[in-house]
C-alpha cells in the first residue's frame, strides 16, 4: 500500500500522528510545507492527503486544489481549527474527503483516516473495472442471456426485434448486434418511428424527390439509403402508421423501394432491427399492425430485462454512470456509500437504465459533498413506499435454468411497505429466489448464543414472508438495555460484523479480497476486522 502523507508545520501533530498510525500498520510520510509535497509529487503518489489549512509557504486549500488536479481521485483530509470553518466548506467544494477539527481526538483521526484509505482502495478497484468496462454492463443471469444471444447473432444478418421497457437500453443492445456483425464497417442508423409526425415518416424512410410536395426543394436521401450496407434501427415500430406499415413489408420482401414522389425503384441493403415496449401480438389482435409484418419481423425476438429484474447490476451501472456523468461535465468523479447503493438498488425504476444514468447525472451536480449519501439522493428515491428491500442471493450459488427464466419475466410488485409491515406478514420481492437456497443471517441474543433468523421463508401463495431479524434485533437490544447490560452497541456491532463477514468469506471459500468485494468493503478493513473480531477463516 502506498503511504499516508501528513502535512503540518506543527512537529508535534506530525509526530502523533505519525506514531498513531504506524501503530495500525499504515506507512506514513511526514511533510512540513505545501511546496515538499507538490516536489515530492513528481516521484511519488501517496495513498491518502492528510494536510492542515494555515501553514507557512502555502494554505492547505491552495495545496488541495493543486493535488486534485493532479490526482482527482486522492482523498484528501483537511485539518483545521474550529475557527476555520469557513475554510472547511471551502475545503469541501475543492474536493476534500473530509476535515478534521483540532484539537482532535486521536482514535477519531485515526479512524476517518483509515476510512479514507478504504475507500481509496476501494476506488482504485473501481476505477480500474470503469476503464475496463464493455460496451454493455450486466452480470445478472437475465442479462447474460442477452449477451449470448448478442453473440449468437455476431455472424448473421437475420432481423431481430428487440422487446423490452422504455430505457431499458434496447438501441445500445442493436448497436452491439450491429458492431459485431458482418456490417459493422458500414453505417448504423437509427430513427425513433414514434417521434416523427406521421406525414413526414415516409420522407425520412424512403427520401423524397425534388418538389413532391410543398418544401421538397432538394433531393433528400432516406434512412433506407443513408444504412445502406449497414444496419437500420427502427425504434419503436409498434407506433408505426398502418400505411406505411405496407410499404416497410415491401421494403423487407424484395429489398425495393421508392422515394416520395419517385418513379424509379431504388435497391436496399440494409439489415432492420427493430425494437419495441408494446405487446405487438396485441397490436396485431386490434388490427393496428399487420400480421404478415410482425412476422416478417419477428424472426429472432431478444427480450431486454427491466432493471428492477437485475438489481444486482444496479450499483456496477450507478459508478458507471458517475464516472462518465463527470466525464462529461469535466469534474471529479464523486463516490457513493454502500447505504447510498443499497437505497438505490432497492428503487423499482421505472425508467429503467436511462432513469438511473438520470439520477447519477444529477447526483454528480447537486450532492454537496465527493461521496454520495442516502439523504443526498433524489427525493422520489427515499420515499418508503417506492422501496424494494432486495432478497439476498449467494452470488456464486448455481441458477437451474428454470430460475433464469423466472428472472425475465415480470417480478411481484410489493404489497406492503417493507420496513413497517409486522413481523411475518407476507411481502413479495421482486428479485428470483434460488430453491434450496435459504437466506439466513445470524444475530447475537443476550445470553451470547448467536441463533440463526430466516430472512425469507415461503409463505401463501409463493410470497416472501417479510424479514423478521429487524424486529429480533429490536426485541434483543431493548432486553440488554432494559438490563443495564453495558457495551450494548459494541456487543450487536460486533457479532453482526462477525456475522457478515463469516457469510462471505464461506462463500468465497475464504478468499479475502474476494469476500471484501462482495461486502464491498475495502481488502484492508476486512483484515483488520477479521483480526479484531477473532473469525476464524
Amino acid at each position: 500500500m502506498k503511504p499516508i502523507w501528513i502535512v503540518d508545520d506543527d512537529q508535534s501533530i506530525r509526530f502523533v500522528l505519525e506514531k498513531a498510525l504506524t501503530r495500525e500498520n499504515l506507512p506514513v510520510r511526514v511533510f512540513t510545507n505545501p511546496r515538499d509535497v507538490l516536489a515530492a509529487l513528481d516521484d511519488d503518489e501517496p495513498q491518502v492527503l492528510v494536510s492542515d489549512i494555515r501553514m507557512p509557504g502555502g494554505s492547505g486549500i491552495d495545496l488541495l486544489s493543486k493535488v486534485k488536479a493532479r490526482l482527482p481521485g486522492l482523498p484528501v483530509i483537511i485539518m483545521t481549527a474550529y475557527s476555520d470553518l469557513d475554510s472547511a466548506v471551502s475545503a469541501f467544494q475543492g474536493g476534500a474527503f473530509e476535515y478534521l477539527p483540532k484539537p482532535f481526538d486521536l482514535p477519531k483521526a485515526v479512524e476517518l483516516i483509515r476510512r479514507a484509505v478504504d475507500e481509496s482502495v476501494r476506488e482504485e478497484v473501481i476505477d480500474e473495472r470503469v476503464t475496463q468496462m464493455p460496451e454493455m454492463l450486466g452480470q445478472a443471469p437475465a442479462m447474460q442471456d442477452v449477451f449470448r444471444a448478442i453473440g449468437r447473432l455476431s455472424q448473421s444478418n437475420v432481423t431481430v426485434m428487440i422487446t423490452g421497457e422504455s430505457g431499458s437500453g434496447k438501441e445500445l443492445v442493436a448497436r452491439a448486434l450491429h458492431k459485431h456483425s458482418p456490417r459493422g464497417n458500414g453505417p448504423f442508423v437509427a430513427i425513433n418511428t414514434a417521434a416523427i409526425p406521421k406525414d413526414l415518416l415516409e420522407s425520412e424512410l424512403f427520401g423524397h424527390e425534388r418538389g413532391a410536395f410543398t418544401g421538397a426543394q432538394t433531393m433528400r436521401r432516406g434512412r433506407f439509403e443513408q444504412a445502406d450496407g449497414g444496419t437500420l434501427f427502427l425504434d419503436e415500430i409498434g407506433d408505426m402508421p398502418f400505411d406505411l406499415q405496407t410499404r416497410l413489408l415491401r421494403v423487407l420482401s424484395d429489398g425495393q423501394f421508392y422515394r416520395v414522389g419517385g418513379h424509379h425503384p431504388l435497391k436496399s441493403n440494409v439489415r432492420v432491427i427493430a425494437a419495441t415496449h408494446q405487446n405487438l401480438e396485441d397490436r396485431v389482435r386490434q388490427g393496428v399492425f399487420r400480421e404478415d409484418l410482425f412476422h416478417r419481423l419477428n424472426v429472432i425476438r431478444l427480450r431486454l430485462p427491466a432493471l428492477r429484474e437485475r438489481r444486482e447490476d444496479i450499483p456496477t451501472l450507478a459508478r458507471f454512470f458517475l464516472q462518465k456523468s463527470a466525464k462529461d461535465l469535466g469534474v471529479e468523479a464523486k463516490r457513493i456509500s454502500e447505504l447510498a447503493l443499497a437505497r438505490l438498488s432497492g428503487f423499482d425504476f421505472p425508467g429503467n437504465v436511462r432513469q438511473l444514468e438520470n439520477i447519477c447525472h444529477w447526483l454528480t451536480v447537486m450532492a454537496p459533498a465527493q461521496v454520495i449519501e442516502t439523504k443526498d439522493l433524489p427525493p422520489e428515491l427515499l420515499d418508503e413506499k417506492a422501496y424494494v428491500a432486495p432478497l439476498a442471493v449467494p452470488a456464486d450459488s448455481p441458477m437451474p435454468e428454470a430460475a433464469v427464466h423466472a428472472a425475465q419475466m415480470e417480478p411481484p410488485r410489493v404489497a406492503i411497505d417493507p420496513w413497517t409491515a409486522p413481523a411475518g406478514e407476507p411481502l413479495a420481492y421482486s428479485a428470483p429466489s434460488v430453491a434450496g437456497s435459504p437466506v439466513v443471517l445470524a444475530y447475537g441474543s443476550p445470553n451470547g448464543t448467536t441463533a440463526p433468523v430466516d430472512l425469507g421463508a415461503p409463505a401463501v401463495g409463493g410470497a416472501v414472508s417479510a424479514p423478521t431479524w429487524l424486529k429480533d434485533l429490536e426485541r434483543d437490544a431493548r432486553a440488554r438495555l432494559e438490563s443495564g447490560q453495558p457495551d450494548v452497541w459494541d456487543v450487536l456491532t460486533r457479532q453482526f460484523e462477525a456475522s457478515l463477514i463469516h457469510t462471505a468469506l464461506d462463500l468465497t471459500r475464504g478468499r479475502r479480497i474476494e469476500a471484501a468485494q462482495k461486502l464491498g468493503i475495502g481488502r484492508n478493513t476486512i483484515t483488520r476486522k477479521i483480526q479484531e473480531l477473532g473469525i476464524d477463516d
